[in-house]
């Protein structure tokens, strides 16, 4: 959905001319302004990152098939980016330029910023010293490289006042990248059925995470795909109400899933120290009690950001010109 921002309003314009780019099109002087020099610094980065660690298989187990996975996926989708606007294909890109762009910026960012904690973290530290910890250490350092200049893209073509752009530049968007990012890496810690299963609130729990997440998965590909006429409401009112919903059914959340897992009241378990699958230090692995933690902190993270969703989403007015 092209937009207009003020401080205040978000005007909507029937027009697809303009592609809200700050780099020259169908020109490879388009990698010698700073936008482009950004995306090549990525491009770098992410390269150098998954090259490092293949050269000498250091992504063993989940973790290290994530990180691999990250490096990978933003290195070949940063080069399709580039390629489209090395040769100014933004008018044939079957997803809106207006706003694929910094949506895949922002979730680069959070992937590469995941990477550079859980690979250290549940891999790295495990390896002996030798090539093999010399080369992960590196690709580290690489991958908060990436995740700095992705971050650095999301600061640069966000929304500002009177400029004409996509509802995904503007804060509410960015925020429902961040929403769904978050909901995917509480699927991540849930993906054991024993943490929630023959207790109906803890299912509820897991109800919300998805609910949520779908609704704000529509919301994003309905931007991307410049499809949000498509409604039976106006697209302000479901951003609305789904910033709305989703902070009530959040509340819910945030209250009965640390209730039930750790409030031996309700069977759950209020010391790390009595959960046997934390008595010894597995590697690769997150033990069932701290997966219960981070989803509780997870989950207030994203009522935070639901939060913050509501109250901006009011404060736009979207006015077609």
């Amino acid at each position: 959905m092209p937009v207009t921002v003020t401080r205040t309003t978000i005007t909507t314009t029937s027009s697809s001319s303009g592609l809200g780019s700050s780099t020259i099109v169908g020109s490879p002087w388009a990698l010698t302004r700073p936008l482009g020099l950004l995306r090549l610094l990525q491009l770098l980065s992410t390269c150098v990152a998954f090259s490092l660690v293949a050269s000498v298989g250091a992504w063993t187990g989940p973790m290290g098939n994530w990180s691999m996975f990250t490096w990978c996926f933003c290195f070949a989708v940063t080069l399709i980016i580039i390629i489209v606007e090395l040769g100014g294909l933004q008018a044939r890109f079957p997803l809106s330029w207006r706003n694929f762009p910094i949506t895949y910026a922002c979730y680069a960012a959070l992937f590469c910023l995941s990477a550079s904690i859980i690979y250290p973290t549940t891999y790295v530290q495990f390896l002996s010293p030798g090539r093999s910890r010399d080369h992960a250490i590196a690709a580290t350092v690489f991958s908060c490289i990436a995740c700095v200049a992705y971050a650095t893209e999301v600061a640069w073509t966000r929304a500002r006042p009177g400029e004409i752009t996509g509802y995904m530049a503007t804060v509410p968007g960015l925020l429902k990248v961040l929403e769904t990012f978050v909901a995917c890496v509480i699927f991540a810690f849930i993906s054991n059925p024993n943490l929630y299963q023959q207790k109906p609130a803890l299912e509820w729990c897991v109800a919300v995470y998805a609910i949520c997440f779908i609704l704000a998965a529509v919301a994003i590909l309905l931007n991307l795909g410049d499809c949000t006429n498509v409604l039976p409401i106006p697209f302000p009112s479901f951003l609305s109400g789904l910033a709305l919903l989703s902070v009530l059914l959040y509340a819910t959340a945030l209250i009965l899933w640390p209730l039930y897992q750790f409030d031996e009241r309700y069977g759950g378990q209020p010391q790390r120290a009595r959960d046997v699958n934390c008595a010894s230090k597995h590697v690769h692995s997150v033990c069932s009690w701290d997966r219960r933690l981070a989803v509780a902190i997870l989950t207030a993270i994203n009522l935070l950001a639901y939060l913050a969703d509501l109250v901006y989403s009011a404060r736009l007015v979207f006015v077609k010109v």
